[in-house]
């Protein structure tokens, strides 16, 4: 299931970048006085009481002014709340209310969104009664914070946890079928590839990079197995947006990874692995979802018998982070070694879903110390004392040691390597934990 999507929107200077820092945890918006300083989408991961959501930070919507990039703001706010699943809007409650947070209320109402209401700057007694004007808005009864100093954001995020949960699950089904997302840079070539697999034209195909904007569900039935390919919009180097939509083509390439088990990764084969196709893999990577690498429109290159390896090469040097992952060429166009596609989705999946006892994983552990001798520092050395597999889809793992700070990053890398060779964990990412534990 993907992660529930909160946007938080409301007119300039109302303390939108303060609130998502203390959500997420980190300073990643710029804040400052000056309205209209976060002119981009800020996103980034939130988590309240072990649930998870998708945060979106917006510029502020200013609704009658000429500037230009206050009109780009307020088209990408709204992009934000027609794709989110829950608003929080916010207000000043220093200031009181506005004729524009009225005009933005109105706005939300248009997109028929769930909302919450968070008066900000509430940050003394004095101020408290000031939330109430806000009841003028008719979005619903406002919740007084200061996100500033913190408070007021726990009953907050309690609120936004139980909206979300319960949207997700009225609309949460038991689905046995593989969920495949189709990922790439605009123009790569995704919904050509859906429509061979499809045999008919299922999707809208174009020349104009972009034509996908959102995530498409599409049912396919293959060898006698049933999947679900997940569409999504391409995404574009930042200088390149011309439409503002498509800057939150992201959100919904994140969303359909969230909600997938395998990841078909496309590149175009006559333009090689660019900055952009290394930045889509990563989304998938830090998922630790399976992935493919497809190499597209291998059809449209010049080649003799060292292209293959060459590019090939030139793949694994540029994803280095994903060296587990099958690299397949096709051509989406001709349906050239499609059905090999579908072979290494089940391939992949089996990988992902391998698990090794906890015997064979302390004889190869074992053996790995014997080879490579922990480190030590201080003239402590490091102590494996046991490792076990605690989960799957990814393989994970947990080794107990005697000191984590001992633990150097080359040495943990080693094992990982190491356990993936030995266990042929090819086609999947690994998860590698070290826990400190007495003897």
């Amino acid at each position: 299931m993907s992660k529930p999507i909160v946007a938080v929107v409301g007119r300039p200077n109302v303390g939108k970048s303060t609130l998502f820092n203390k959500l997420v945890g980190e300073r990643i918006a710029i804040v400052e006085d000056t309205p209209g300083v976060t002119r981009d989408r800020i996103i980034a991961d939130a988590e309240w009481q072990n649930h998870h959501f998708t945060l979106i930070d917006t510029g502020g919507i200013e609704p009658h002014t000429k500037d230009d990039i206050m009109l780009q703001m307020r088209i990408q706010a709204e992009v934000a709340i027609d794709m989110a699943d829950l608003i929080i809007l916010m207000v000043d409650g220093r200031e009181g209310m506005t004729a524009s947070d009225l005009e933005v209320a109105n706005m939300i109402r248009k997109h028929n969104r769930d909302v919450l209401l968070a008066v900000n700057k509430i940050d003394s007694l004095n101020l408290e009664n000031n939330a109430f004007e806000f009841y003028n808005l008719g979005i619903g009864q406002p919740i007084a914070i200061s996100a500033e100093q913190g408070l007021g954001l726990g009953d907050l995020l309690d609120e936004v946890i139980d909206r979300i949960n319960r949207y997700y699950n009225d609309e949460e089904e038991e689905d046995d079928r593989l969920r495949v997302a189709v990922v790439g840079k605009p123009n790569v070539g995704k919904s050509t590839l859906i429509n061979k697999v499809l045999g008919q034209e299922r999707l809208i195909v174009s020349n104009v990079p972009g034509t996908t904007r959102d995530a498409i569900d599409t049912n396919v039935r293959y060898d006698g197995k049933d999947y679900v390919l997940i569409d999504t919009a391409g995404l574009r180097r930042k200088k390149k947006i011309y439409e503002e939509i498509e800057r939150y083509s992201i959100v919904r390439a994140i969303a359909a990874v969230e909600r997938s088990q395998v990841v078909l990764m496309l590149i175009d084969a006559t333009q090689g692995v660019t900055e952009q196709d290394a930045k889509i893999a990563g989304i998938a990577h830090n998922r630790s979802i399976p992935s493919i690498i497809i190499v597209n429109k291998w059809d449209a290159v010049e080649k003799d018998n060292k292209t293959m390896k060459k590019m090939e090469d030139d793949i694994r040097d540029a994803l280095s982070f994903m060296d587990y992952a099958p690299i397949i060429f096709i051509s989406a166009k001709t349906g050239q070694r499609l059905g090999k596609i579908f072979e290494t989705i089940e391939y992949v999946r089996s990988q992902s879903e391998k698990r090794i006892t906890t015997g064979k994983i302390n004889e190869a552990m074992a053996e790995f110390t014997l080879m490579k001798q922990p480190p030590s520092k201080h003239g402590r050395r490091l102590k494996l004392y046991y490792a076990s597999q605690v989960a799957i889809n990814p393989p994970t793992f947990v080794v107990f040691v005697n000191d984590a700070t001992l633990v150097h990053f080359s040495y943990q890398r080693y094992l990982e390597n190491k356990l993936r060779e030995t266990f042929d964990f090819f086609g999947t990412p690994i998860r590698f934990f070290v826990r400190e534990r007495t003897e």
